[in-house]
């Protein structure tokens, strides 16, 4: 890079090299090697880009940095990524709790989905999802839903990276009204934002029980054909295998593994329900697995056996889910939720590690989304995605590992800056280009209608 010449804050011209922000924090947890703490050690980034870590000193001189930001008592960490979301579905927040996966799908959701849903509603509800996410220090979500055009022009505009896994069913909604219609719209879509920086596209089959085998075909040459992932709520709980084997003769691992879905082009959501040789399977077949505890405690939908799976060397990421099943997009509690309840389900308490909560919610996310060249971890070159986390919290004191304290301690309110691409989308706990009360007093409305 060449130097420039530019003009401190005292009003003299100083030479050094361009940054437009040099961070300075307590912690840098880069994610590049299990276990490293970094101290002493500060980041400069220019434009969308990571262009130097190094020692804080020495950057200090070698940068003139439009603006530099000292944070003590700070974490600073990837970006975290919620591969697994229905960001409309944040407008339903509350209203189908205590129910049980089927009767909350068919009795509740779906009736109000079908009265409700529309652009607006799913712009609105994106809009609630993702201040919230970018609160909690999510850079990156997955959806699944509806009108997805609407859920990539609000990502767009409130500078947050989204995978759109367009939905594809068997039968007719407000989207679309058959598989060919879902399937040509989720490809119109693809073609639509390919070379765009921020959204990605996927297929989003919804489940196996409301996809048929023909669909689910078409759907698996596509994605080779246009290298784009799969993206599938399966083996949610016991159920949905039951009744699998009672229809099909297969479980549904089996039988998308008989249409060809079975590549590293699929990601598995929910999989809690997995035996021994379909875990086996899934990691010869190079899948992603996306882990949502939450939902899956509050539906009781059953564990995912996230130590086995991660010991299968298998790449375990983590998603909230809706707001309407977890009831929060907050992915620094769905850490934690993750590791206790790997501990439990292992009967380890050294299963499922805070660091291992942390890669799934980082690097994993990343490889999942296939951008682990560019997103995941701190390091030069990589587009500038980073969360700062202030630890001089009564609940997070005193620290010994910052990792720990992160992921069982901290809570969203303590997440105190997050760039997006280089830029600031959270400054000192306030959202930069997002409304809070604007945000909330749509959600009222909303909520006043549906109620």
């Amino acid at each position: 890079m060449e130097n420039h010449i530019i003009m401190s804050k005292s009003g003299s011209s100083s030479e050094g090299l361009e940054a437009d922000f040099l961070i300075h924090p307590e912690w840098l947890v880069p994610m590049t090697q299990k276990g490293l703490v970094m101290t002493g050690q500060s980041i400069a980034i220019l434009q969308n880009k990571i262009v130097a870590i190094g020692d804080s000193d020495k950057l200090k001189k070698q940068y003139s940095p439009r603006q530099e930001i000292t944070l003590e008592n700070h974490v600073l960490i990837p970006g975290l990524i919620n591969a697994h979301g229905h960001t409309p579905m944040s407008l339903f927040r509350g209203y189908a709790d205590d129910m049980a996966l089927r009767p909350w799908l068919e009795d509740k959701i779906w009736p109000a989905e079908a009265q409700w849903v529309s652009e607006e509603f799913v712009c609105d509800g994106a809009t609630l999802a993702i201040a919230e996410m970018l609160r909690s220090g999510t850079t990156s979500f997955t959806d699944m839903y509806f009108f997805p055009d609407e859920v990539a022009k609000v990502a767009l505009k409130s500078n947050i990276r989204a995978m759109l896994a367009a939905p594809v069913l068997d039968f007719p909604t407000v989207w679309a009204q058959d598989a060919d219609e879902y399937i040509r719209k989720a490809t119109e879509l693809n073609d639509r934002y390919k070379n765009n920086n921020h959204i990605e596209v996927a297929f989003g089959p919804h489940a196996p029980y409301t996809v048929s085998d023909e669909p689910l075909r078409h759907i698996s040459t596509l994605a080779n054909e246009l290298d784009i992932p799969i993206h599938i709520h399966i083996h949610e709980n016991a159920h949905e295998v039951e009744e699998a084997v009672k229809n099909t003769g297969l479980r549904p691992l089996e039988r998308l593994n008989q249409l060809g879905l079975l590549s590293q082009l699929l990601q598995c959501v929910h999989a809690t329900q997995l035996e021994d040789e379909e875990i086996e399977t899934l990691a010869n077949a190079g899948v992603s697995i996306v882990h949502c505890p939450a939902s899956n405690n509050n539906l009781a939908s059953g564990m995912c056996r996230t130590q086995d799976i991660l010991d299968a060397g298998i790449n375990l990421c983590l998603g909230t889910d809706s707001a309407a099943s977890n009831n929060e997009l907050n992915m620094i509690n769905e850490m934690r939720m993750a590791a206790l309840q790997g501990k439990s389900t292992a009967a380890d308490a050294a299963a499922t590690s805070a660091w291992d909560v942390l890669a799934m919610a980082t690097i994993n996310g990343a490889r999942a989304l296939g951008k682990e060249d560019c997103l995941g971890t701190l390091e030069t070159g990589k587009l500038a995605d980073c969360v700062a986390i202030d630890l001089a919290y009564l609940n997070s004191q005193p620290v010994y590992d910052p990792i720990s304290t992160l992921v069982y301690s901290v809570q969203a309110q303590q997440v105190s800056h997050v760039w997006v691409d280089g830029k600031l989308n959270v400054e000192n706990g306030q959202l930069t280009m997002l409304d809070p009360a604007e945000i909330m007093a749509t959600a009222k409305k909303w909520a006043q209608k549906i109620a």
